[in-house]
C-alpha cells in the first residue's frame, strides 16, 4: 500500500520578474492506493499530478506532509521504499546507447538481481512486451512506442509492490496502448498497488477501482467511479470530472 498525507511541494521560480518567489505546485494531496488495486490520477495539465508522483517515487522530497509505503515514512528508510516501488514517468529514461536487454539487465542489477534470475527475468519481459526482435538494438535507434514499452519492462525489472505510472500510454498507438493496458490489469492481479496517470478518461473506466481528482494543488475527489456519478449527479466519466474541476477551481 502507498498513501499520500498532506503532500505539498513548493518551488523557486525561475521565471523573468518572478525569479525567487516561491511557487506552490502542490498544495495539499491525500490519496491511498491498496494492494490489489488501480487508482487513476486524473487532473488537467498544471494540476500537480506528475509533482505528486515525483514525490511518491521519492525522486523529489515534499516541502511536507509524508509518503507511507506499506505503513512506513518514505523518509524512514528511503533504500528499501525505493526497492518496493517501480515508477515511468516522461522523465524516466533508457541508457539510449544500450539496447534494450542491456538496460533491462542494467536496472535489474541496481536492484539487486544477478546470474540466472536475472537473465530469465530479462527474457520474461522482452516476450511480454513483444519486443523480441529489437531486444539487441540501440535504444536510440527504436521508434517512440517500443521505447516507452522498453521502459515500462525496466520499471517493473524488480516486481515492485507498488507501480506508479505517469501518462504510459501517451505517444502509444492502438495496439502499443493495448499492450500496456493488459500489462496494467496482469499486474494488479499479482496484488500490486497501481498508481495510473491518463488524460484518458476511457483507461480510467477501464481500468480503475477508484479515482483521486487533483485541481489547482489540491485532492479534491477519491472514490469509486459509481460514488463519483453519484455525487455530481453524472451519467459518465467525463462530465462528473468536468463538474468536479469546474466545482473546485479557485480563482486566480
Amino acid at each position: 500500500m502507498i498513501e499520500a498525507a498532506g503532500l505539498k511541494k513548493d518551488f523557486k521560480a525561475t521565471a523573468k520578474g518572478a525569479k525567487g518567489q516561491l511557487v506552490q505546485a502542490v498544495k495539499s494531496v491525500s490519496f491511498t492506493c491498496k494492494p490489489g488495486q488501480v487508482l487513476g490520477l486524473i487532473g488537467p495539465n498544471g494540476a500537480g499530478k506528475t509533482t505528486t508522483l515525483r514525490m511518491l517515487s521519492s525522486a523529489i522530497a515534499p516541502t511536507a506532509g509524508d509518503v507511507l509505503v506499506q505503513g512506513v515514512r518514505l523518509t524512514q528508510d528511503q533504500m528499501a521504499a525505493r526497492r518496493q516501488i517501480g515508477f515511468l514517468s516522461g522523465h524516466t529514461g533508457l541508457y539510449q546507447r544500450l539496447s534494450v536487454r542491456e538496460n533491462i539487465e542494467y536496472f535489474g542489477r541496481a536492484y539487486g538481481l544477478q546470474g540466472a534470475a536475472l537473465k530469465t527475468r530479462t527474457a520474461e519481459l522482452i516476450d511480454q512486451f513483444g519486443l523480441q526482435q529489437y531486444a539487441d538494438q540501440q535504444v536510440d535507434k527504436l521508434s517512440f512506442g517500443n521505447k516507452q514499452r522498453a521502459a515500462i519492462a525496466r520499471t517493473v525489472v524488480h516486481t515492485p509492490a507498488i507501480l506508479i505510472l505517469d501518462e504510459p500510454t501517451t505517444g502509444l498507438d492502438i495496439l502499443g496502448a493495448k499492450l500496456v493496458n493488459d500489462f496494467v490489469r496482469a499486474y494488479q492481479r499479482s496484488g500490486a498497488a497501481v498508481i495510473f496517470s491518463t488524460h484518458h478518461m476511457h483507461e480510467v473506466e477501464d481500468l480503475c477501482d477508484e479515482v483521486c481528482i487533483i485541481n489547482d494543488g489540491v485532492s479534491v475527489y477519491q472514490g469509486k467511479l459509481p460514488a463519483l456519478l453519484g455525487d455530481t449527479g453524472t451519467s459518465s466519466l467525463h462530465d462528473a470530472y468536468l463538474h468536479t474541476i469546474t466545482a473546485t477551481r479557485h480563482p486566480a
